[in-house]
């Protein structure tokens, strides 16, 4: 059953601290979880629950974004009607490159203005790992009679991450919110998630501007929360706000946690992928390997412990790699050792190299690196 809603993953100036990891991508595609993208998260939440249509408004960097989604096949978006759309950033001139995300909504009214059949829009960013059911975030917004419904998440114990708070009250409504880098005193947090109506959209979009204001989130939800009805909707399964590499890495090892492998990846729902026909990994007679994500195609001789090897990865004789995270085609030399790292795509370890870090600060190797 499709939802009256459209679907826009909004990557304009998102709050980004992760360093190498997206000197050459976007957040959106950075991998996660051995064979994912953090856009796939969303994505799969939105075709889950029933969006038929998508659009995804890129920004900077956004060649592997093109290589990744591509079509949308992949989460059944490949149709003649609605479907998965990527809208670059429209720019008159350089200086337009700065401006927020409304200007860019409103360079692409037209997208809005010829989904005629949808009511309304839900406005989600990319770095926010869960799984969310947003036919239900829909029936609550409609049953409130919210004007703008905020998904958000109850309990900071755990969450790492850049994160926006916010005060509800007993009826349920935000009272007040803060940027990323507030000292609100609160336990609930934003996901970056917006139900609202596409002509209250429109709306917010024209007038935001005529003020010279441009930002979404900071100049027309928070600023209009005297005005407008701002409901906030608790999700209760887990989350994973993925901004920073303490977070990336924390976040990432959790997934080695079974119920929360589960609730993640199962619970309203599959996450789809971009799909890569591999062979299963091979185990070699020597590897052991205990507590750990291995995708497809990898060849392991050493040993792997609590730690994720992405497609592809090579562990040569004799080597240790333990609470680590090795991304795609990725080589560890023989008698090499890895503890608390984070190697990107097609880092190569030599033979008896060791490299360590810590479990709040990991060792990170930047794409293509060879040490």
């Amino acid at each position: 059953m499709n939802l009256p809603m459209l679907g826009v993953i909004n990557l304009i100036h998102e709050a980004d601290e992760m360093g190498g990891l997206t000197a050459n991508r976007c957040l959106a595609t950075v991998p996660f979880g051995g064979r994912y993208r953090l856009i796939d998260f969303t994505l799969s939440s939105m075709v889950n629950s029933g969006i038929p249509k998508v659009a995804v408004f890129a920004h900077t960097k956004f060649r592997s974004l093109m290589d990744h989604i591509g079509s949308g096949k992949h989460w059944d978006l490949h149709r003649k009607g609605n479907g998965l759309f990527v809208l670059p950033p429209s720019m008159e001139d350089q200086t337009d490159f700065g401006k927020g995300d409304l200007y860019h909504f409103y360079r692409h009214r037209d997208y809005f203005a010829r989904s005629s059949p949808f009511e309304y829009v839900v406005v989600a960013r990319s770095h926010m790992v869960s799984n969310v059911d947003f036919a239900k975030v829909l029936e609550d917004h409609r049953q409130r009679g919210s004007d703008i419904t905020v998904v958000c998440h109850r309990g900071l114990e755990g969450v790492t991450g850049l994160a926006r708070k916010a005060k509800v009250n007993d009826a349920g409504r935000i009272t007040e919110m803060q940027d990323h880098y507030g000292r609100l005193a609160s336990d609930i947090v934003s996901m970056e998630m917006y139900v609202l109506s596409k002509e209250l959209l429109l709306d917010l979009v024209e007038s935001s501007l005529a003020r010279g204001q441009d930002h979404f989130v900071r100049h027309a939800v928070m600023s209009n929360l005297d005005r407008l009805n701002v409901g906030a909707y608790l999700h209760e399964g887990w989350l994973g706000i993925v901004n920073n590499i303490p977070a990336y890495y924390r976040h990432s090892m959790e997934l080695l946690k079974p119920d929360i492998w589960h609730e993640l990846f199962f619970r309203n729902g599959p996450v789809y992928t971009k799909v890569k026909d591999e062979p299963p990994t091979r185990y070699r007679s020597s590897a052991d390997v205990t507590h750990s994500l291995i995708a497809n195609g990898c060849d392991i001789e050493g040993t792997v412990e609590g730690s994720i090897l992405f497609r592809g990865v090579k562990v040569g004789k004799g080597a240790v790699v333990r609470n680590s995270i090795v991304m795609q085609n990725g080589v560890v030399g023989e008698n090499g050792s890895l503890e608390n790292c984070i190697l990107d795509k097609e880092v190569e370890i030599r033979p008896l190299q060791q490299l360590r870090g810590a479990s709040d600060l990991p060792f990170l190797a930047v794409k293509r690196k060879v040490i």
